[in-house]
């Protein structure tokens, strides 16, 4: 695989994969495998967009933290005394030492190093041994505020301080979800450290949104409930910020386990429809969610590299099926379920992207089936071309300079 030349033409024929599905092609290979691609895509997605990097529930009570990194930043999300919530770099302002690392509960962060002190909010207030430093002022080596929205209970993080809000543009997906009631469902425990992953992140994420392959690569009795031919893609609003699909099932109240039936109780507010079909929602660039009657599943994506990213996953049921006889061994059976699905998947991502980088790899066409691999295209070739154009026009610093210029 050569390296692209990033130039007009370069991104002008990526009008070919965002043209209607029956015409469209994947993109360009090297868009999944080129380092030096990735360094524009972290400034033209990553560094502008709203970023998953968890749940509300995974800080409950003031003082309550969990930290997480997405290209190379880590950030802190911290619950404030009066239960809002902040997001915070993790870089001590003295010598970029880390202040907190996964989560816990604090009255302030102590950076270990040379034990400068922040508050909750990241203001400084404590710097030993500075009396003498010429012109120190404690105010302006705070640590640095990232913007922060929830979602749904969903914690997103937004490195660029004139983001558009995120939740105005997610309505159609919000409700599509209406009836499952994510504010008062109950939550698996916190999923713990996320599992390493060695693919570029869009190839994980196109995989989450393919329902081409799923009665093909997963072909049999469990996979099979959820044909790909019954999938289909609703109209959305043009600027919406996350896509869905309905796939029906072959019976109502279908579930990935040797039942093939919900063993938990199902949302009590779905309708027969939404009962007898599975949801498939995308909030590019980091989160992945899947509706069945009994759970909604999250995937939340990390990433890291041009090759490396990492993913949390959780489970979400109605309110008080936690406290029923045999709930974990019921959610268990779900989980074992759905396990060879998922190594499955894991096992396709890490060939297609060894495919990705030969010098063979094409941009192949798409089936019907894949019309959400398109959707994702125009959300991205938008972004791409609005950052290459103002690259151009010099008007986008690159994120690095304007991380610097925020934090001195």
């Amino acid at each position: 695989m050569r390296s692209p030349e990033l130039n007009d033409d370069f991104f002008a024929a990526m009008e070919s994969s965002i043209v209607d599905v029956d015409e469209a092609q994947m993109l360009p290979p090297s868009c999944y495998a080129d380092p030096a691609f990735f360094e524009f895509e972290k400034e033209a997605v990553f560094a502008r967009e709203w970023l998953c990097v968890g749940r509300e529930s995974w800080i409950p009570e003031p003082g309550d933290y969990f930290t997480a990194e997405q290209i190379g930043e880590r950030v802190i999300v911290v619950r404030q005394q009066d239960g809002s919530i902040r997001a915070l770099s993790a870089v001590c302002q003295h010598r970029a030492m880390l202040v907190a690392e996964g989560r816990g509960k604090t009255r302030h962060f102590l950076c270990p190093y040379h034990h400068w002190a922040y508050g909750l909010d990241g203001t400084l207030t404590g710097a030993p041994a500075m009396e003498r430093a010429c012109d120190f002022d404690m105010s302006r080596h705070s640590l640095p505020a990232i913007r922060v929205e929830v979602w749904l209970g969903f914690v997103f993080i937004n490195f660029d301080p004139d983001a558009v809000p995120l939740s105005p543009r997610l309505s159609a997906v919000t409700e599509v979800l209406k009836n499952y009631h994510v504010e008062t469902a109950e939550e698996s425990a916190y999923p713990g450290e996320p599992s390493k992953e060695y693919w570029n992140w869009k190839v994980r994420f196109e995989n989450s949104n393919d329902g081409y392959h799923a009665n093909r690569l997963h072909a049999g009795p469990v996979h099979n409930i959820v044909p790909s031919a019954l999938a289909s893609f609703p109209d959305l609003p043009s600027d919406t910020a996350g896509y869905f699909r309905y796939n029906q099932t072959l019976h109502m109240d279908a579930s990935f386990n040797p039942t093939l039936k919900a063993v938990l109780p199902v949302f009590p507010g779905l309708t027969p429809d939404e009962r007898h079909r599975m949801l498939f929602i995308n909030v590019p660039p980091t989160l992945f969610i899947v509706g069945r009657s009994e759970t909604l599943t999250y995937n939340i994506f990390f990433v890291h590299g041009p090759e490396a990213m990492s993913s949390q996953r959780g489970w979400m049921v109605p309110p008080g099926v936690s406290e029923l006889p045999l709930f974990k061994e019921r959610l268990q059976m779900n989980v074992d379920g759905s396990k060879p699905i998922f190594e499955q998947d894991r096992h396709v991502d890490e060939q297609v992207q060894i495919g990705l980088r030969s010098r063979y790899a094409n941009r192949g066409r798409y089936s019907w089936q894949e019309k959400s691999q398109q959707e994702f295209n125009r959300w991205l070739v938008e972004r791409y071309r609005s950052h290459w154009a103002n690259l151009q026009r010099g008007r986008q610093a690159p994120f690095s300079q304007t991380s610097r210029s925020r934090g001195s």
